[in-house]
């Protein structure tokens, strides 16, 4: 037997004051006071019982405790961006950068220089995906490279 994970998907749910019954997609279900209604994927509503829900699910904008990096990473990948309260400049985040083909020649001058010697000008290079950052300077940062701090640290959070 194979074990599985669910995939990181961002859901809306709220917690009902109510009874009430929600038509699913299995059929009716009676929703009790303190149960979430879950908005899936595909727009189905659905009552999730508290103590499964809690275990299933965490906030995207955390109030009482923040992301940690495999977090964080997890929202990158959804094509959000992600900041540290920790970092001493304001306004910088990162954000991953899909990967794509170019053609040399359509590098920038300083880039194919330093390509040249492995590429020809009409050679097609992937780009792999990565994580860029904007600082505090409003410079883009290419490649950035989180450090262990980074890494270890619990102060994530979502830019919007």
């Amino acid at each position: 037997m194979a074990k599985y994970v669910k995939k990181p998907v961002v859901i809306e749910a709220y917690q009902t004051d109510k009874e009430m019954i929600i038509h699913t997609l299995e059929g009716d279900m009676k929703a009790s006071v303190g149960d979430f209604i879950i908005t899936g994927v595909n727009g189905e509503q659905y009552p999730c019982k508290p103590d499964i829900f809690k275990k299933t699910y965490k906030p995207v904008w955390p109030s009482e405790t923040d992301l940690d990096f495999g977090d964080a990473l997890v929202y990158l990948r959804q094509g959000l961006r992600c900041s540290r309260r920790g970092w001493n400049g304001k306004g910088q985040y990162i954000y991953m950068t899909n990967g794509s083909n170019v053609t040399c020649r359509h590098l920038k001058e300083n880039t194919r220089k330093m390509i040249i010697n492995s590429f020809d000008k009409d050679d097609s290079v992937e780009i792999m995906p990565h994580i860029d950052m904007k600082n505090a300077q409003n410079q883009l940062i290419i490649g950035w490279a989180p450090t262990q701090t980074d890494m270890l640290a619990n102060d994530w959070y979502i830019v919007y």
